[in-house]
């Protein structure tokens, strides 16, 4: 069942049964009918359809973002920055595609010899309900721009903003909706071409299993517990204000924030000051609400399993500096204040897992060597962050840790031009970029005597 509710209200706004697999079938005959099609257009006639797309969604461009704010719970101005990334996204590839899908001649024996970049076929993605708009197309436009068909099951909460973003696609690009139920995704992966996922690593592992039975291509973006590094010459009241928007934006449920801050016991004492001070300007209260800076939480499930964390970290060691407990109000939705845990140790399940939600987890590191140490001492390798005057020698630190990025004086992100995905237990594969869009394509040699 897809079912959307309202973050405050509980109120249902969105409801229909998954689709039973004749449906299934019959929808991807369809969708592989219009994707034959569509890969037989010139590369700049499928990016002038991109174009259009682009400008239909920046019409929509409000109403997506009440959407978003209703069923996800974001603060309002950060379901606006998804939108307005999203739409930069359709227009960077649409305006990069065509150079880099050209044909690529190589010199060699033969008379021609070339490279061909040539479609998959149809790409299945199975999507996460934290980003709605974002995830699907950062996977979607560059597939499209190849020539593929893309499917996506989107997360079972955010059914009415899917369905509202599918009706901007049209009917030229071949992008459509799976409405699966949990239990027949390996199906849709065995009959479809590749496999996008982004979610969870448990989830991630699974699926990426039941892939490889099939042989299909796989891009996986997995969980994330990124560090935030303060070296001993750090720039402290910037690198506190950056550690607290990193971790704090979006509810602190993103999986490339800042999770784990580890800082040099040099300067941990008046880092953490500077840093609490930050916390408190926070703001919690309804996400439509310009002065909220901290929103609830999703669902109720996940307030309970971060709560369960930061309670494990008090019981092992570890002290709690601010918040720490599920507010007692009548106002509702599944609101939890900033948490900030210091003296974290091994023995703590926040130590090795994933925190998804808005609490920050303070390593202190013997030196800068330790705090090295300390941010590759996780099962994850999504990003980091490295702040430091000297910069030479972050790029040195840089070199070391174990991420698919790495940030100096800047918090983690993601750009448009770079590519976007981690090592480890973070997956495998890129996304953005142009090693995005060489992800879902066959690399195709041709050689003629």
């Amino acid at each position: 069942m897809f079912r959307s509710t309202h973050i405050l209200s509980g109120k249902t706004l969105y409801e229909r049964p998954a689709q039973p697999m004749e449906e299934f079938e019959y929808e991807l005959r369809r969708l592989q009918q219009r994707q034959h099609r569509f890969a037989a257009l010139k590369v700049t006639e499928r990016t002038a359809l991109l174009h259009d797309f682009a400008d239909r969604l920046a019409a929509g461009r409000s109403r997506l973002a009440v959407m978003i704010c209703e069923e996800v719970g974001r603060c309002l101005r950060e379901c606006e920055a998804e939108l307005d990334k999203s739409v930069e996204l359709i227009r960077y590839y649409a305006h990069l595609a065509p150079e880099l899908l050209a044909h690529k001649t190589i010199a060699t024996q033969a008379a021609l010899s070339q490279v061909r970049f040539e479609p998959l076929g149809i790409v299945l993605a199975v999507m996460p309900w934290n980003y709605p708009v974002w995830q699907v197309l950062r996977f979607a436009v560059p597939a499209l721009c190849a020539g593929n068909g893309c499917m996506v099951k989107p997360a079972p909460s955010v059914g009415r903003v899917t369905e509202a973003l599918f009706e901007l696609v049209g009917k030229d690009l071949p992008l459509d909706i799976a409405w699966l139920a949990e239990p027949d995704v390996r199906h849709a992966v065995a009959r479809t071409d590749a496999l996008a996922f982004t979610g969870s690593t448990a989830i991630g592992r699974r699926l990426a299993a039941q892939a490889g039975l099939y042989m299909k291509k796989t891009v996986l973006e997995l969980g994330g517990s990124n560090a935030f590094i303060v070296m001993n010459d750090a720039d402290l009241p910037q690198a506190a204000k950056d550690a607290c928007y990193s971790r704090f934006r979006d509810a602190g449920q993103s999986c490339n924030a800042a999770k784990r801050i580890i800082v040099t016991e040099a300067v941990a004492d008046e880092f953490i000051a500077l840093f609490l001070e930050e916390c408190a300007k926070l703001k919690t209260g309804d996400p439509m609400n310009p002065q909220t800076t901290l929103a609830p939480l999703h669902r109720r499930d996940l307030r309970e399993k971060i709560h369960c964390q930061v309670l494990d970290a008090l019981v092992n060691g570890a002290g709690v500096l601010c918040g720490g407990q599920i507010p007692e109000c009548s106002e509702k939705g599944w609101f939890y204040p900033a948490t900030v845990l210091d003296h974290v140790n091994h023995n703590c399940r926040v130590y090795h897992e994933e925190v998804f939600g808005p609490v920050a987890v303070i390593l202190r590191a013997l030196g800068e060597e330790h705090a090295v140490a300390l941010a590759n001492d996780t099962p994850f390798g999504l990003g980091a962050s490295i702040y430091a005057k000297d910069t030479a020698k972050a790029w040195q630190f840089a070199a070391k840790l174990q991420t698919g990025a790495v940030y100096i004086n800047r918090h983690t992100s993601s750009d448009l031009r770079l590519p976007f995905g981690g090592v480890k237990a973070s997956g495998y594969g890129r996304e953005l970029s142009e090693f995005g869009l060489y992800e879902f394509v066959n690399v195709k040699s041709y050689w003629q005597k």
